[in-house]
């Protein structure tokens, strides 16, 4: 039965999803582009088109997918990839944490698995900015282009890395790796605590690959490691001032 958001948002349920369609369109010609490159990394580690699809349609992070394929490649065994999986995604708990906090009271369950299904940096984005009680339909009206121009994109970034020449190929891998920089150079120059942490994250990356013991260790396993480690003694030493907390609260709610 579908429940009725309106008198909390005095709109209707038609109105609120073509909003999301509306907000949600740049999002799904960004994440167009950005999940070719992301489907060559998926051909690298041996998937198929049909195979890339459904990587990007059940995990919609370009960071999560990218730490999955390269272990993929590197013949992983499961629990492995479940775990760098795992880590890489982590903030979206977080971020699913502060949508739940916007949901008016009586929203069934299934609105709050299928809203937490999709909960990106870009969709919660738009929704944590929406004044009022947090209708489900706006997330849904966003996820219906977002969520297939991920998965169609990485799957034609598979068939792109199949027919194309090894130099191209080659080419575009490298684009992957400019997307990340372009993903952390701008908070890394608005925060010099975040950005020495990504220094140090470069340091220990490279100290961990010849060290004699951690120099063993997988690829993936020595990235779940340092993840959890930097981000622990971030956490534990630069921890963010309750007023702060309190000032991005506020500017939300007066977004």
């Amino acid at each position: 039965m579908t429940e009725s958001f309106e008198p909390a948002l005095t709109k209707t349920t038609r109105q609120v999803f073509f909003e999301g369609v509306h907000d949600g369109t740049p999002i799904a010609l960004g994440y167009f582009v950005v999940s070719f490159t992301l489907g060559i990394a998926a051909r690298n580690a041996g998937l198929d088109p049909l195979q890339g699809f459904l990587a990007s349609f059940f995990n919609n992070a370009s960071a999560g997918e990218y730490a999955g394929f390269t272990v993929i490649a590197a013949d992983a065994p499961y629990l492995e990839i479940i775990l760098i999986t795992l880590v890489a995604n982590a903030r979206y708990m977080l971020m699913s944490c502060a949508l739940s906090q916007k949901f008016p009271a009586g929203t069934s369950i299934w609105h709050r698995i299928f809203v937490g299904f999709d909960v990106t940096d870009e969709i919660f984005g738009i929704t944590i900015a929406r004044k009022g009680p947090l209708n489900p339909y706006y997330n849904y009206g966003a996820m219906a282009l977002a969520l297939p121009g991920w998965a169609f994109g990485t799957a034609l970034g598979v068939v792109a890395g199949n027919i194309l020449p090894p130099s191209v190929v080659s080419a575009l891998s490298v684009a992957l790796y400019g997307m990340f920089l372009w993903v952390i150079i701008p908070p890394a120059k608005k925060n010099r605590i975040v950005g020495g942490l990504v220094l140090a994250s470069f340091a220990l990356s490279y100290l961990a690959s010849v060290m004699p013991m951690l120099s063993t260790l997988s690829g993936g396993t020595r990235t779940i490691i340092l993840t959890i480690v930097i981000a622990g003694l971030g956490a534990a030493f630069f921890p963010i001032p309750e007023k702060a907390n309190s000032d991005e609260t506020q500017k939300g709610e007066d977004a």
